[in-house]
């Protein structure tokens, strides 16, 4: 018996193992395609800004061309995913990486490269904290999604009655409220990469989990970027 209970505990012990090296490859493929879009992003941010592209577009209709494709990657990638090849999904990411760094190349013509930097490093900072948090906290943050997700709705709506009114601070509020949302949200998202794992961590499931995982985070980042940038950002 005490044989039978040892070699059942030894073999619970090394498929726990097994479990948590696979979950460790997972999150590092999530973080890898996080970075290596928002690396792109920047890049052709910068290109964009550099090279007189976006101010080009600026003056056309193609403008909004560009500043909402991004929207309509997410959305078709978010209902499209679980039918296409994980090559696939995994193109359209570059992609929306790469239009996205088109649509916010703005931010090269309005702030300082050196304060871009800065908050840059300060939202890595905030981002890792916070997504270590998610990822070894044993609370369930399951919870925090629907709250956050309201949050997130009412940021959007308020962000466009302000677009008509101008109000500073209504724009004060809405940034404070969006750096709160942005931050629970990596910290929900992070978990739920990890649980989302655990149902599902054949391979081609894996790596569909993974882009998405990965375009989750990388959204909560540039959002939180994009915010912190408008408080702490120097203006040419």
């Amino acid at each position: 018996m005490a044989f039978g209970t040892e070699r059942t505990a030894a073999r619970g012990a090394e498929a726990r193992e097994v479990f948590d090296a696979g979950l460790r490859a997972h999150m590092l493929r999530v973080y890898n395609y996080m970075a290596t879009g928002l690396a792109l992003t920047g890049i052709v941010a910068f290109a964009a800004a550099r090279y007189g592209l976006y101010e080009a577009l600026a003056g056309t209709p193609l403008i909004w061309v560009v500043m909402l494709a991004p929207l309509g990657f997410v959305f078709f990638l978010s209902f499209k995913i679980q039918s296409m090849r994980a090559s696939t999904a995994q193109t359209l990411f570059w992609a929306f990486a790469g239009i996205m760094g088109l649509s916010i190349a703005g931010i090269f013509l309005v702030f300082t490269g050196a304060s871009i930097a800065r908050v840059f490093f300060i939202t890595a900072g905030t981002f890792a904290a916070v997504s270590l948090w998610g990822y070894t906290t044993k609370r369930d943050l399951t919870g925090m999604g629907s709250f956050l997700f309201m949050g997130l709705i009412g940021i959007i709506l308020a962000s466009v009655v302000n677009m008509f009114l101008a109000s500073s601070a209504l724009h004060f509020a809405i940034s404070v409220i969006g750096v709160i949302v942005f931050v629970g949200l990596t910290a929900y998202d992070t978990q739920r990469i990890k649980n989302e794992y655990a149902e599902w961590h054949d391979s081609e499931t894996s790596s569909k989990l993974a882009i998405m995982g990965a375009l989750r985070l990388y959204l909560d980042f540039i959002n939180l970027f994009m915010i912190l940038l408008q408080f702490l950002g120097d203006r040419r």
